[in-house]
């Protein structure tokens, strides 16, 4: 038990610059909070305190804005940034030294039994928002991105982004032409309108081109052809 505290102190001094000590963690980090009673609840839940564990849940989720199902498996070293709005299914499997920060959603998608929530593995990183749902598995050190929807699963040292959750970047290398922080990730809806603005100046630059080649032979233009309700060409 000890040793778990020990981890999951270290997991908030290590990842938050702004943790000054041990003791700050413990009293002003309402992350670290609620997964302490987590692994009170979890073993409760275990030995057939089902009824306990929820209603002590539920207490922690008014406290710390986290809410934590007494069913979900936590390892060592878990660590949720300011943790305000994180929910996290009953079936859900998490290993060792993942982080998630606020808002994150680790949920179903729909009434099916079993195991029906997200297995993270070790050393990933869920941004801001994000939400990954199903019975899918998010491989070790992958990143999902800053309201990203992840709806299938991710292979190792991936970074996932985008509505739904497309990969971007595996085992380092890019897989799409764009520069990648967890502060600045891309937008794809921007991204497809400026795939779409390219297009459009690649069609005009062309027209144009057309246009004035069709000038120098002498023949009428698109915009020189006369129709009857338009004697001027106008």
């Amino acid at each position: 038990m000890f040793s778990q505290l020990r981890a999951d102190i270290r997991a908030v001094k290590e990842r938050d610059p702004a943790c000054p000590s041990t003791w700050s963690a413990l009293t002003n980090y309402p992350g670290l909070k609620a997964i302490r009673w987590h692994r009170r609840t979890f073993w409760l839940h275990e030995h057939g305190f089902v009824w306990l564990a929820r209603a002590i849940s539920q207490w922690v989720r008014h406290r710390t804005g986290v809410e934590i199902h007494p069913g979900a498996t936590i390892g060592d070293g878990f660590f949720i940034d300011h943790g305000m709005g994180v929910v996290i299914g009953e079936t859900s499997i998490i290993c060792r030294n993942v982080t998630l920060y606020q808002g994150v959603t680790l949920g179903g998608t729909g009434k099916e039994r079993g195991k029906r929530h997200p297995t993270i593995e070790d050393n990933v990183v869920v941004g801001v928002g994000a939400t990954v749902l199903g019975d899918i598995t998010v491989g070790h050190g992958s990143k999902v991105g800053a309201g990203a929807v992840v709806i299938h699963d991710v292979p190792p040292d991936c970074t996932v982004v985008g509505i739904p959750g497309r990969v971007v970047v595996r085992e380092g290398q890019r897989v799409e032409a764009i520069d990648l922080h967890h502060e600045d990730l891309p937008d794809p809806v921007v991204e497809m309108y400026r795939v779409l603005q390219r297009r459009m100046d690649k069609l005009e630059t062309r027209l144009a081109r057309d246009e004035s080649t069709t000038a120098e032979k002498g023949e009428p233009v698109f915009g020189d052809i006369q129709t009857p309700d338009d004697p001027e060409g106008e």
